[in-house]
């Protein structure tokens, strides 16, 4: 998956190659990229910048998936139940400190939703 410096990059060499004159299809071959991923991008230079409110509900649809996917992982990681797994020293180890760093970062997470939602969670 591209960091946002590469599609930022990348997309402002579609720009540029199509304000070239360059078709759809010569920029995909050129940049190796599908022509779906260059059209996508053209449109994406000639959308309007999004409103705030158009901000908050995709910041809201980010945050909705990240709580469903740490709520997934918690259930999985319960059903496999690692703490009753063989495993040698090192790999327990490692399993137990990687648990409680993510522990430790859901509990900062669910302190601070508290904070600041404290009528929804009392």
């Amino acid at each position: 998956m591209a960091t946002p410096a590469e599609v930022a990059e990348r997309r402002a060499t579609v720009r540029q190659l199509a304000q070239g004159g360059a078709s759809n299809r010569q920029i995909a071959a050129q940049l190796g990229i599908s022509k779906d991923t260059v059209a996508r991008d053209i449109a994406h230079w000639n959308a309007p910048p999004a409103t705030p409110a158009e901000r908050r509900a995709r910041h809201l649809a980010r945050a909705d998936e990240a709580v469903r996917q740490a709520s997934a992982a918690a259930q999985a990681v319960a059903a496999a139940r690692p703490a009753y797994t063989l495993a040698n020293d090192e790999t327990a180890r490692r399993w137990c400190a990687e648990l409680r760093a993510a522990a430790d970062q859901l509990a900062a997470a669910a302190a601070a939703f508290a904070d600041y939602y404290p009528a929804a969670t009392s």
